[in-house]
């Protein structure tokens, strides 16, 4: 019985979702003004998967934009494709924090309240958990999600009216405008920014681009 070892299980499987592309269905674009992210990933970024993964997808969102959810429920699906056909540290994902305040009044709270989370070990349960609730992003709402969570509500509430990760969420901000972002979402692959449409062959396309 002839049985492909690891590696040779991965090469025909990326070999097959490549050739199941095809170039002339997909065109991959990549915007070329300011095309590069200004700040590299590292250990300080919310991470899913490991930093030296064979693609790393860092995504600058707002829980209260509706097609920043779209999007990051587009990657939740394209990585679950490829952790079964690539291996789980094929693909890894970062978020960072690009609340749009002028449009979205609630974005900032609850970028902070993600935040306040994570210090509690929580970050993407209550990311997942806003994204799925864009029009419930109210103060009230932040605690009940925290503390369905299991979190310590004073602790989380504390740190929300100090306002203790303000620096942070400013920092993924600044980050975001030197990479050229100027609204989310927006997408890095590889480090380069992604500009084609927002669908999970035009990604899957640009990530076995990136790839090659």
């Amino acid at each position: 019985m002839f049985v492909l070892h690891k590696e040779s299980r991965k090469r025909v499987a990326y070999s097959t979702l490549a050739t199941s592309i095809r170039p002339s269905e997909v065109s991959v674009t990549f915007d070329p003004d300011r095309s590069l992210l200004f700040v590299p990933p590292s250990t300080q970024d919310r991470i899913k998967g490991v930093l030296n993964a064979t693609v790393v997808l860092v995504m600058y969102g707002d829980y209260e934009c509706s097609q920043s959810a779209d999007v990051y429920r587009l990657i939740k699906v394209i990585g679950r494709q490829l952790s079964i056909s690539l291996g789980e540290n094929y693909l890894c994902f970062i978020f960072r924090h690009f609340p749009q305040i002028e449009i979205h009044s609630h974005a900032q709270r609850a970028a902070e309240a993600t935040e306040a989370a994570a210090v509690q070990g929580q970050f993407w349960p209550m990311h997942k958990m806003l994204f799925d609730h864009q029009q419930e992003l109210g103060n009230g709402y932040l605690v009940e999600y925290a503390n369905n969570l299991g979190l310590d509500i004073s602790q989380f509430l504390q740190d929300i009216s100090k306002k203790v990760y303000i620096d942070c969420i400013n920092e993924d901000i600044e980050s975001g405008l030197h990479s050229g972002v100027t609204s989310a979402p927006a997408l890095f692959i590889n480090g380069i920014r992604y500009s084609n449409r927002w669908t999970v062959k035009q990604i899957m396309a640009a990530i076995v681009a990136a790839n090659n």
